[in-house]
């Protein structure tokens, strides 16, 4: 896996720069090399009634947060809710005439078409900084880096790949099309390459902030599983029967996939009617299509054999 380093911020008229105030010895975001302060981000404010998407590494462990407008107003920040899985996090300022800008449909969005990255780069004084790039790819699956030197952190699903310079201080900020429309939350860039840089898709950005905004944390069915996006390599090397679906690496001992006979080396390729080709759609089944508690059936090949499994769905463990 390359690595990679978290952003910054970004926006227009409805872009801001958060900043995070922490404790001392706080080991995440923005702190670091050439100066650039510790815990300034961005986000963008998509609801008049002043709701903010931003990223999730920008403010964690942050004890106040404080939001500036480009036309000089500030604002202290309620956090709404956190989802480190997706690294998205909404804030909330009380304020009149909040700019705001238009979501747009990631969907839409097609290889090679033009997009806009503003954010607060480098946290530098004057305004927000404007760069443009093309999309260079999408549905693109990344690891995070950890909040502990060499640590992993949470691999981000459903990611746009652009050579938009996304710089430290972009984190949390808006990519946009030439319509003035988000389609994705600059999230990460390449450390060892160039013109390499990511963004969540605003879509599923969409869900996850919805959830943040009425529970304040994203309610998931969990399967208690470590898996892996089977790629034709990947079964080559393992003997696996199909070219698809999500492996098994580990069964977390007496959580529900455990608990139902599910174990290492099996390949889940439906839940009820869903298909599981990826841990993108196995990351969205369990997000956004069941929640825990329920019962499911899961499909699954152990060998050649193809079996079913009923599967009592848990919460995720926060």
């Amino acid at each position: 896996m390359s690595p990679v380093w978290p952003t910054g911020c970004a926006r227009r008229r409805c872009w801001c720069r958060t900043s995070a105030a922490r404790a001392a010895g706080s080991s995440r975001p923005g702190g670091g090399a050439g100066g650039f302060p510790q815990g300034s981000g961005t986000g963008f404010i998509y609801d008049p009634a002043g709701f903010i998407i931003t990223n999730n590494h920008v403010i964690e462990g942050a004890q106040r947060l404080r939001v500036t407008l480009p036309d000089g107003r500030a604002f202290d920040a309620q956090l709404v809710g956190r989802d480190p899985q997706t690294d998205l996090a909404v804030l909330k300022i009380e304020g009149q005439n909040l700019p705001t800008v238009p979501l747009g449909n990631s969907s839409d969005l097609r290889i090679g078409e033009w997009v806009v990255a503003i954010g607060n780069a480098l946290a530098l004084e004057g305004g927000p900084t404007v760069t443009a790039g093309v999309v260079s790819a999408l549905n693109r699956e990344v690891q995070e880096p950890g909040s502990q030197p060499g640590q992993g952190g949470p691999t981000l699903y459903d990611l746009i790949q652009t050579d938009t310079a996304i710089n430290p201080g972009n984190s949390g900020g808006p990519l946009v099309n030439l319509r003035g429309e988000v389609v994705g939350v600059n999230t990460l860039g390449a450390s060892d390459a160039q013109g390499i840089n990511f963004a969540i898709a605003i879509d599923g950005a969409k869900n996850i902030a919805q959830q943040l905004r009425q529970n304040g944390r994203v309610v998931r069915g969990y399967l208690g599983i470590q898996p892996q996006t089977v790629t034709p390599s990947i079964a080559a090397a393992a003997n696996l029967p199909r070219n698809d679906g999500v492996v098994i690496v580990q069964a977390v001992p007496n959580d529900p996939a455990a608990r139902a006979g599910l174990q290492r080396g099996d390949v889940i390729t439906a839940i009820n009617d869903v298909p599981v080709r990826s841990q993108r759609d196995l990351q969205d089944a369990l997000t956004n299509r069941f929640k825990p508690g329920d019962a499911v059936t899961v499909r699954f090949n152990r060998g050649r054999s193809e079996q079913t499994v009923q599967v009592t769905l848990g919460d995720r463990p926060r």
